[in-house]
Order: C-alpha cells, then sequence, then structure tokens
C-alpha cells in the first residue's frame, strides 16, 4: 500500500524480476520429468542395482514433498530472497555433482541435494511473487505466468532432455541448471525485494522432524502402492505416516508460532481452493501417467516423440493459464474454474474415443483437457496467497505445492491402480504362457513387451495385441472416472467458493503488507 491507501502497482522492475523467478521454476519442473531420458545411458555408465536406480528416480521428488512446508516457514523467517539465493546456490553445486557423478551412492545423494534445495526455490519464488505484486490484478497475470512455467516445463521436459543426449552424455541434463542459478544469483540482489516476518520466531525443530516424518512415508507409500499395490509393508509404512501426522497437528496447536498455521484452514476461501487443487493434480497426475504409458507403449512412440507430440498440450496448458485472470475479471472467478473443469471433462470424454491405433483423440484429449484446467491452477493459487496475511505468504505457498504433490501422488495410486485392473481383467493370454512369464505379462503393459520379446513373432503379435487394447480399455475407464469426478467438483468447487464470499478480482483487497515486514 501506498501513503495514500491505494495498491501500488507493479513497475518494470517486478515484471524483470519475475522473469527472474519464472526461470528456476521452468527448470525444476524439468528436472522432475527430463531425468527419466537419461536413465538407460547413466544405468550403463554407473551400473546401478535395481533398487539404487529407483532411489535415483524417486528421492528427488521425496525430498521436494518432504521439505516445502519447512523450507517455506523458514523463509518467511530468514527472509524469502535469502532462502531463494541460497537454494539456487546449493542446486547449481548439486547439479554439478549429480552431472559428474562416478558412482550411484554419489547421484542419490546429489539428488537428494537437488530435492532440498528445489524445496527452497518453489515456495520462495511464489511468496516472493505475493510480494511483489499486490493489486490483484497483476498478481494474477504474474502467477499465471508462474503456473505456465511450472506445468510447461513438466511437459517439454522429454523433448529437452532428448535433444540434450542427442549432442552430449547424461550429465547434460542436469549441467543445464547452472547457468539458470549463475542467472538467478547475479540478478536477484537488484530485481528482488527481501520480506521476512521480524515477529516469528525460532524454527521449531521438533515440528520439522514431525513434518518429514508424515510427509516421507506417506509419499512413499501413495508410490509403492501405485507400483505394486497394496502390502503389508506400504500399509504399515501408511499407517506410520498418518499417526506421525497427528503428532504434529497437535504440536502445532500447542505453539506460540508453529510452523503451519492451522487457523489458516479456517478460511474457507483458503480450504477451498486447496480441495479443488489437490483434485486437479489427483486427475490430470492419474491421466497423465497413462496417457505417456499409452503414447510409448501404445503408439510405438519414443521418449522424444512422445514429448513432440505433447507439445500441443504445454502450448494448451500455457494458453488456458495466461488466460484465466482476463476471463475472471468479467467472470466471478468459481464459475471461470468450474466451467473450465466441464471443459477438462470433455476432453477426458475425447480418451473414450482412442484405440490402438490413432493418437489424435489422446493429443486432443489432452490438449483441451490441459486447456481447462489451466484455470484452475492459477485461480486457486491467487485464492490460497490472497487470503492470508502477507507474513504468512511463503507458509501458504508451501501448502499449497504440498497440497499439489500429495495430488499427484494419490492420482497416480488410484488410477494406476483402477488402469492395471482392468488391464488385468481385459487381458488375454495366449495358449501355453504359463508361471512367471504368464505372471509378468499380467502385470502391466511393459511386463507383455517384455514377455513378448523372447516368443515367437505370431505368439508374440497376439499378446501385444491383447495387451494394447486392455491397456486401452483401462485408459477408456480412468477418463470416464476422472471425467466425472471433475464435473462433480466442478460444481462443488463452485457452490463452496461462492459461500466463501468470493468476490471478483477487481474489487479483491489485495493482502496488506504488515509492519511486521521488512522490504
Amino acid at each position: 500500500m501506498n501513503d495514500t491507501g491505494t495498491t501500488a502497482r507493479a513497475g518494470r522492475r517486478e515484471w524483470i524480476g519475475l522473469a527472474v523467478l519464472a526461470l528456476p521454476t521452468l527448470l525444476l519442473s524439468l528436472d522432475m520429468s527430463v531425468l527419466h531420458l537419461a536413465v538407460p545411458h547413466l544405468a550403463a555408465d554407473l551400473r546401478p542395482s535395481g533398487t539404487q536406480l529407483l532411489w535415483i528416480i524417486d528421492i528427488y521428488g521425496f525430498m521436494v514433498a518432504g521439505f516445502l512446508v519447512t523450507m517455506g516457514t523458514l523463509g518467511d523467517r530468514i527472509g524469502r530472497r535469502k532462502l531463494l539465493m541460497y537454494g539456487g546456490a546449493a542446486f547449481g553445486l548439486a547439479s554439478i555433482l549429480a552431472a559428474f557423478s562416478s558412482s550411484p551412492e554419489m547421484l542419490i545423494a546429489a539428488r537428494a541435494v537437488l530435492g532440498i534445495a528445489g524445496a527452497t526455490l518453489m515456495p520462495s519464488t511464489l511468496a516472493l511473487i505475493s510480494n511483489m505484486f499486490t493489486d490483484a490484478r497483476q498478481r494474477g497475470v504474474a502467477i499465471a505466468v508462474w503456473m505456465s512455467c511450472f506445468m510447461g516445463g513438466m511437459v517439454i521436459g522429454p523433448l529437452v532432455g532428448g535433444l540434450l543426449l542427442e549432442v552430449g552424455w547424461w550429465g547434460a541434463v542436469f549441467l543445464l541448471a547452472v547457468p539458470v542459478m549463475v542467472l538467478l544469483l547475479a540478478t536477484a540482489p537488484a530485481l528482488l525485494p527481501e520480506y521476512r516476518d521480524e515477529q516469528a520466531g525460532r524454527l521449531d525443530l521438533v515440528s520439522v522432524v514431525l513434518s518429514l516424518g508424515t510427509v516421507l512415508p506417506v509419499v512413499f507409500a501413495l508410490k509403492e502402492f501405485a507400483k505394486d499395490g497394496p502390502s503389508a509393508v506400504t500399509l504399515l509404512v501408511l499407517g506410520a505416516g498418518l499417526a506421525v501426522g497427528v503428532a504434529f497437528v497437535r504440536r502445532q496447536r500447542t505453539l506460540a508460532d508453529p510452523m503451519l498455521d492451522l487457523s489458516l484452514f479456517r478460511n474457507r476461501k483458503f480450504t477451498a481452493a486447496l480441495s479443488i487443487m489437490s483434485v486437479g493434480a489427483l486427475i490430470m497426475g492419474g491421466v497423465f501417467l497413462l496417457v505417456s504409458q499409452y503414447l510409448q507403449l501404445v503408439a510405438g512412440l519414443s521418449a522424444v516423440e512422445a514429448g513432440v507430440v505433447l507439445v500441443p498440450q504445454a502450448l494448451a496448458v500455457v494458453a488456458g493459464s495466461l488466460i484465466a485472470p482476463r476471463l475472471a475479471r468479467r467472470i466471478r472467478p468459481e464459475f471461470v474454474l468450474g466451467f473450465g473443469m466441464i471443459v477438462a471433462a470433455g476432453g477426458f470424454v475425447l480418451f473414450t474415443q482412442a484405440g490402438v491405433d490413432g493418437l489424435l483423440p489422446v493429443v486432443l484429449g489432452m490438449s483441451i483437457a490441459s486447456f481447462g484446467m489451466g484455470p484452475q491452477g492459477v485461480l486457486c493459487t491467487e485464492m490460497v496467497i490472497g487470503s492470508v496475511p502477507a507474513r504468512r505468504a511463503g507458509a501458504a505457498s508451501a501448502t499449497s505445492e504440498t497440497t499439489g504433490e500429495f495430488g499427484i501422488a494419490m492420482g497416480i495410486a488410484l488410477f494406476g491402480s483402477i488402469g492395471t485392473a482392468v488391464y488385468r481383467d481385459e487381458l488375454t493370454l495366449p495358449t501355453g504362457l504359463t508361471g512367471p512369464a504368464a505372471a509378468e505379462a499380467s502385470e502391466s503393459l511393459a511386463g507383455a513387451t517384455t514377455v513378448a520379446a523372447g516368443m515367437d513373432e505370431q505368439a508374440a503379435a497376439g499378446l501385444l495385441e491383447s495387451a494394447r487394447e486392455a491397456f486401452t480399455s483401462g485408459l477408456h475407464t480412468v477418463a470416464t472416472i476422472g471425467g466425472v469426478v471433475v464435473v462433480v467438483f466442478a460444481v462443488v468447487g463452485m457452490v463452496a467458493l461462492r459461500k466463501s464470499g468470493t468476490p471478483a478480482p477487481e474489487t479483491t483487497p489485495a493482502p496488506t503488507p504488515e509492519p511486521a515486514l521488512v522490504a
């Protein structure tokens, strides 16, 4: 706010600063998807065991999810720009370490550091945007740009990774981060303001441990559930994580300055927006998992070709994200959200028309679904950030991103299980295929492809045809369920946000910077 009490509009410095914040955001999302292309190359070089390879792939996501809330709260206390710069330096150094790793253990350690550093970057960038853009309209546009970079990076990751591997070795996918982080460290002091909560107390280390003890086991259990289905060990780990989560919540209620302010959830708009974001992440995470497998295992595309095919989806999500703030100036934001989700449901309907050949229904359906879900990410993030005090922006940002991580993990576990169940029910095995080979072929389409490689040509063709048709049936089922859930939550979301008193953006008051903040 300026001296006259009106909201100050951002100038050229803030918009250039947004570009600086967008680069690491794009890079983080690239890093989540680009490694999968490099796996065959690094596996041939470092020769990791099967367990080590899984940890190389998964440890980054575990650390990001586990440390988001901690780092968001830490940024509120020590300064968001300071945390961003510390995280950027650590991310750059860890990227170099990962690129030149000489053993699986070294690469796992580097990926773990990358995940922790990534957890500092994500909430810091979003919290700084909330401080730099106090005008509601400008903040909506800035969040749209931020969200477009994040979502677009995840889709173009395979394409970028494929191009890098064509001209270099597997370490090149990690070195991509280094110049971006150097640029961030060089420009942040001049372009990004510093904000911190002077009234905040020390970070409660017990809460940090309890937070990690909650998030890591739950995410791990969901991932294992998606891979191998329910087991005694998975359920035990999930139960342990939930039990620690109860202890975490109880401790937050007793602290004068909690790590996670639970009173935020009494804000209807905050809670409704988080719920809608969670459902959106769950649906898109689960459907995108099956679409990625469809493109490579049914349509027979390489990872790079699949990346090229998904470029329209990247453009669609960017378009949907950028158009949302403009539409929300003329239409109530909850209606923009609801209508967008109904459009997304139409995209899911197109998936039901996909066959074992012909990419058009899948590509068109994914593009329409992504366009329709674009406003959901942008407007819900704006609602979350705009509904909390400025000094809590870091914690609110981390909470929204953690919600997205959980949503994606749950979507992969839930829809992956549904798709697998339909696949097993629809699959017809060739006569004479029994024992371990039959079990492997019945487990997944990837397993059937592996088994078919050791069979005679006629039997292999029959197995692959049946497996691809069964997998496509699973995609149809998941898309149908996803479409129904999206429509239901479109209506529920519109009603919930309407009851929360969400005003149109023109009248949305920007969060007032408090005296506790220093710039």
